[in-house]
């Protein structure tokens, strides 16, 4: 790992010599994480205009688990087809969807969509972290792998504010047609960045692994992702049960069949002794907790009568802590210190849940909605200071370089997974929840808070031997 700053590499060098590269990395994973966010300000617009308030959360759980069915694929597109021909064919799929979502005659049509838009963004998203272990030299691997995660944190700013100025107005469609005219320039720009050479398939032979996709581990995830999804939606907290129950049992038998299967989503340090399991449930509940998000607009317009625009700027708080905490600490080259602020980081992202739990009521005054807002300030900021670090320390993890791009791969495999169960989570908790939207909402933070801090236990495991280093 780099522990000199040298070795860590400088923001000049990645934007000046490595600018093309980087913009097209980043911009996938723009692309796909603002598309996401955009939709949390917009869908209370779209449920006014259709109905249909129980699909809520479907509109971002099943956009979250498409992207999860694609995350699965990109390693073997990448051997069939290289990376061009991969960003092309992901960015035709997401335009139509997009142009889809902008037409939608009702909620349901919008879900399916906005599913479409999940499998191509997904396919984007991944190409972004699969890509920087073979198009940035090493050292410059901690600032790709910022930039690029960085992405989500501006995400959550542009989406949910973008988002609400267009439901401001009433152009909740028009929203999605500028994703559709973005992505038109995104196809423009990968020609002139991505060579002939790196478009060049793999030279493996046809049946070797890196060609297939781990059909049963993905059926697996999907369907407990979906599962999750589903909970929220009866009436009776028997069924919420059962199926969260069944949720869990899909999880385990993923864990099992990938460990058993050659073809597989993740790497095979996850099932031996190291840290690299610790990294990956680190990430994952950091972007679980992350998914309070999906509702924070919701709330606002009905807790704290804010206009849209202003809900959507409410959402966004999460956004600028996470931009922040992610580009100050990816300066960070002391190992120990990277492993106490790691260490560190869930109990910060709960220190700001909680705060925001213990504030929710109706009728909230400007001196409140502040507090929501350092709340989700402070929650982003514990996102940011660890995730740069954990990219690396993953992609460091293996010392095979095929193990490494798997280690890479399934970073953004774990983050999609982890955000579908987040947003599914949330809603299941809204729904479940007694009371009208002051206590809903106090649940949801509540619970967010304690899933954040119980993974502290993973963060420290994770950083041990990072902690006991020296200079």
């Amino acid at each position: 790992m780099a522990n000199t700053a040298s070795e860590t590499g400088s923001w000049r060098e990645l934007l000046s010599d490595h600018l093309g590269i980087a913009t097209v990395l980043a911009a996938g994973v723009a692309l796909y994480s603002t598309n996401e966010f955009l939709t949390v300000s917009l869908l209370p617009s779209a449920v006014m205009e259709f109905g249909g308030r129980r699909l809520y959360a479907w509109a971002t759980t099943l956009y979250l688990v498409g992207s999860v069915v694609a995350a699965t694929s990109v390693n073997p597109l990448l051997a069939r087809l290289g990376a061009r021909s991969s960003y092309l064919m992901g960015l035709t799929v997401f335009g139509i969807a997009s142009v889809a979502s902008a037409v939608a005659p009702s909620m349901e049509v919008l879900v399916a969509a906005r599913s479409l838009q999940g499998v191509a963004g997904g396919l984007l998203a991944g190409l972004g972290y699969a890509l920087i272990n073979s198009t940035l030299p090493h050292w410059l691997w901690t600032r790709g792998s910022a930039l690029v995660s960085t992405m989500w944190g501006v995400a959550t700013l542009v989406g949910p504010t973008t988002g609400g100025l267009f439901a401001q107005f009433g152009l909740w469609r028009w929203a999605f047609g500028a994703m559709a005219m973005l992505t038109v320039l995104m196809a423009m720009l990968v020609p002139k960045v991505l060579t002939a050479a790196e478009n060049e398939p793999s030279a493996v032979p046809s049946d070797h692994p890196a060609h297939r996709v781990p059909i049963w581990s993905l059926l697996l995830i999907g369907t407990g992702a979906l599962a999750v999804s589903i909970a929220a939606l009866p009436r009776h907290r028997v069924e919420t049960v059962w199926l969260l129950a069944a949720s869990a049992l899909l999880v385990g038998a993923f864990i099992f069949v990938d460990w058993r299967m050659h073809v597989a989503v993740l790497p095979r340090g996850v099932f031996r002794p190291g840290p690299l399991k610790w990294i990956y449930v680190t990430m994952s509940a950091q972007m679980v907790a992350a998914m309070i998000t999906t509702y924070v607009p919701l709330f606002g317009q009905r807790l704290g009568h804010l206009t849209p625009v202003a809900a959507g700027l409410l959402g966004a708080a999460l956004a600028v802590g996470w931009v922040a905490g992610e580009v100050v600490s990816a300066s960070l080259d002391n190992p120990r210190l990277i492993g106490h602020v790691i260490a560190a980081a869930p109990l910060v992202m709960a220190s700001g849940l909680a705060l925001g739990g213990l504030t929710q009521h109706r009728n909230a005054s400007a001196d409140t909605i502040a507090l929501w807002a350092l709340a989700l300030l402070i929650t982003g900021i514990g996102v940011g200071i660890a995730w740069p670090h954990l990219v690396v320390r993953a992609m460091d993890s293996a010392d095979d370089p095929a193990q490494s791009r798997a280690a890479a791969a399934a970073i953004n495999i774990v983050q999609l997974v982890s955000a579908a169960f987040g947003a599914g989570l949330a809603g299941v908790i809204v729904n479940a929840a007694p009371g009208r939207s002051g206590t809903q909402a106090r649940w949801l933070y509540a619970v967010f808070a304690i899933l954040a801090a119980a993974t502290a236990f993973a963060s420290y495991r994770a950083t041990r031997g990072d902690r006991g280093s020296a200079r």
